[in-house]
């Protein structure tokens, strides 16, 4: 960290003031400033993401980023409908692809949390009511946005609260973290630092994002 600004902010090679974990790594940078906390309404995004937070437990977020198209491939482009139908055969191919984590459990899981995540979109409509209806209140939130603060929630209540109800219907590696680390990402919070370049810009989006609702 850059010892001329407070800690949880790093000035990159561009001047601009990041977020600390991204490290002053250019693909983590990028990643910082054009994907994370920006609000998804997708479900294959949504989906995509709370999978490959699973395959990260354990490991760094960076390796699944960087191994993340690699996943993609493998599947299906994280289509629901596609990797719901994914045979024994399917599952093999993925354990012996040396491009992605080569967990089995973690590769079962995906293919359970696909059809799991089928029977949410017939009851919510989409992922994206499902998790956007659990969205924190300001009343959950931290009044500071610092990093003494962020490095202290691994979880919240909301994370707390949707794993507990994920894994009561039938998904797996799911945790609270688990689940932390996805609200983070998909913009359903926003923990960019107090100070990073990129945390107004997101806040603007977030003021003006239309949340989806269950139809």
């Amino acid at each position: 960290m850059d010892e001329t600004l407070p800690a949880g902010l790093m000035r990159g090679a561009d001047g601009r003031i990041r977020c600390w974990w991204q490290q002053g790594l250019d693909d983590y940078a990028r990643y910082h400033d054009a994907e994370w906390g920006r609000p998804v309404t997708d479900d294959t995004r949504l989906f995509e993401k709370i999978c490959l937070e699973g395959f990260q437990s354990g490991l760094s977020w960076l390796t699944i980023l960087r191994k993340r198209e690699n996943f993609r491939a493998a599947f299906a482009g994280f289509d629901i409908d596609r990797v719901a139908a994914f045979t024994e055969a399917d599952i093999e191919r993925c354990v012996a692809d040396a491009g992605i984590v080569r967990h089995r459990g973690k590769i079962v899981s995906t293919v359970n949390n696909a059809r799991r995540a089928q029977e949410l979109r017939a009851e919510f409509g989409t992922l994206a009511a499902y998790f956007w209806a659990h969205e924190p209140g300001p009343a959950d939130r931290p009044l500071v946005c610092d990093h003494a603060t962020l490095s202290r929630m691994a979880t919240s209540p909301a994370s707390l609260a949707i794993s507990k109800d994920l894994k009561k219907r039938g998904w797996t590696f799911v945790g609270p973290t688990t689940v932390y680390a996805f609200l983070q990402a998909m913009g359903l919070v926003n923990d960019h630092v107090e100070g990073c370049s990129v945390r107004q810009e997101v806040e603007a989006i977030r003021a003006s994002f239309v949340r989806p609702a269950r139809p």
